[in-house]
């Protein structure tokens, strides 16, 4: 069983008033929980990675708890989440994609029922490397209002043998959102992906 021991955790929180234009009555809020771990995969090739993915489920869940603590602790406040990973430079762009099942499903236990696909990036990546992790609403892929990125890294990560995961999560739609589509209050049960 491989081990993801880790060296660095941090959050990171935001919270936006505007973008220019009125400042809005509640802003918005983005948070991002990112840690840095050692890649047992590092400078090899390995044929068989799936199983490492139940290796990151705790860690999955500790930067969930960290976010929802970020975000005030209401999970019935979050509405966006993202995730993304920057693998060091010994490794390769599918260690980054060890995240998907950890993190996502991480993510999803700790709000409950949300139903969309967590948005994603991964990339390979040097020392203080920087990552736009995509973000959208937790029940459905097509709420333009909840479009966004949020950029994240570590200054002193990830070190060639390292990967950096990252979870985001946010608390409302972009400040002055206003191009249409499917409100997030219209979202019906089985929107997920629509």
């Amino acid at each position: 069983m491989p081990e993801f021991p880790i060296r660095k955790v941090a959050v990171l929180s935001e919270e936006i008033f505007h973008e220019g234009g009125p400042v809005a009555e509640v802003p918005r809020r983005r948070a991002a929980a990112m840690a840095v771990v050692r890649n047992p995969f590092a400078g090899r090739y390995v044929e068989d990675l799936q199983s490492a993915m139940d290796d990151l489920k705790p860690l999955g869940l500790l930067l969930s708890d960290k976010l929802i603590a970020a975000l005030g602790g209401d999970v019935k406040q979050i509405d966006g989440y993202g995730k993304g990973a920057i693998v060091g430079i010994a490794g390769e762009l599918e260690h980054g994609a060890l995240w998907h099942v950890p993190g996502g499903y991480a993510m999803r236990e700790r709000l409950g029922d949300a139903k969309a696909i967590v948005p994603s990036a991964k990339k390979v990546g040097a020392f203080g490397s920087k990552l736009d992790v995509p973000l959208g609403h937790i029940n459905a892929a097509y709420v333009r209002s909840h479009f966004d990125a949020m950029e994240v890294g570590i200054s002193d990560g990830p070190r060639p043998d390292e990967i950096l995961f990252c979870l985001a999560m946010t608390c409302g739609p972009r400040v002055h959102n206003r191009m249409g589509g499917l409100a997030a209050a219209d979202i019906k049960a089985w929107d997920g992906l629509r």
